[in-house]
C-alpha cells in the first residue's frame, strides 16, 4: 500500500502567473505564451475562474481582438485544494495539460500546480524508488482480480510494491506489477498457470527458450 501524499500537494501551489482577464488583448496573451512553457493559462471573469485558454488556440486567434471574443474556446478544468495527488495526476492526463488550476471548496481560485511537481510525488513512491522487478500481464477483463494477482505474488514469498491497470482495450486488461524480488521466474510461471498472458520479457524466459532451441537443434542433429 502506497503512502497518501495528499497533504504534500499543497506545498506545490504556485501563484507566480496571474490569470488572464477576459478583457486581455489576444496579442498580449500570445506574447505571454511565448515567454512560458505552459500549455494553458487560467482565465478570470469578474474575479472568478472560468476556464483555461490553451497555447494552441491562442496562437490561432486574431491578435487585434480580446480574450472575451473567444470564451467558447476556454477549457473549464480544475482540481480542489484537497484533491488526492493521484486524482490530480489523472486530471493532467485527461486534459493534456502541464498546468492545473486549483479551486477552494467555495470555488475561489487559489493558484495552480505544475505537472512536473506532481510527478515528483509519484517518483517518491515505492513503486518507482524501491529496487525490484516489473511484470506486465494481460487477461480478460471479466476474469482478472487484484486479489488473485496479490495471491500469486505473495504465494511465491515476494513483496508487492505496486500494481496498476496500464492498458484497457476491448475486453482485455493489462496490469503492471512491481515486486521486491528479482528471481521472478516462479511468479511468471504461476501467472501463466492462472491463464495470465505475460507481456513483459524476462531473462529466465529467454534462458529457457534458449535451452529449448538448443535441445531442438540437438534432436535434429541426432536424427540426421
Amino acid at each position: 500500500m502506497q503512502k497518501n501524499n495528499n497533504l504534500n500537494t499543497q506545498e506545490y501551489i504556485i501563484n507566480d502567473i496571474a490569470p488572464f482577464n477576459i478583457n486581455a488583448n489576444i496579442l498580449e496573451v500570445q506574447s505571454i505564451f511565448n515567454q512560458l512553457t505552459y500549455s494553458h493559462i487560467p482565465v478570470k471573469k469578474e474575479g472568478n475562474y472560468i476556464g483555461c485558454i490553451s497555447e494552441n488556440d491562442a496562437h490561432c486567434f486574431d491578435g487585434t481582438e480580446q480574450l472575451k471574443d473567444y470564451l467558447y474556446a476556454l477549457e473549464s478544468f480544475f482540481v480542489r485544494e484537497k484533491t488526492n495527488w493521484l486524482d490530480i495526476l489523472e486530471a493532467f492526463a485527461l486534459y493534456n495539460s502541464n498546468i492545473m488550476p486549483i479551486l477552494s471548496d467555495d470555488n475561489k481560485y487559489i493558484g495552480y500546480y505544475e505537472l512536473s511537481d506532481i510527478m515528483s510525488l509519484f517518483n517518491d513512491t515505492p513503486f518507482l524508488n524501491e529496487a525490484g522487478g516489473i511484470i506486465v500481464v494481460e487477461k480478460d477483463q471479466k476474469e482478472y482480480s487484484f486479489s488473485e494477482i496479490c495471491q500469486i505474488i505473495e504465494s511465491n514469498n515476494a513483496k508487492i510494491l505496486g500494481v496498476f491497470i496500464s492498458k484497457l482495450k476491448n475486453n482485455t486488461v493489462q496490469l503492471t506489477v512491481k515486486i521486491g524480488h528479482m528471481g521472478m521466474n516462479a511468479i511468471v510461471q504461476t501467472f501463466r498457470r492462472y491463464n495470465y498472458h505475460v507481456v513483459s520479457s524476462h531473462e529466465e524466459d529467454r534462458f529457457i527458450e534458449d535451452l529449448k532451441d538448443r535441445s531442438n537443434y540437438l534432436d535434429k542433429y541426432l536424427n540426421i
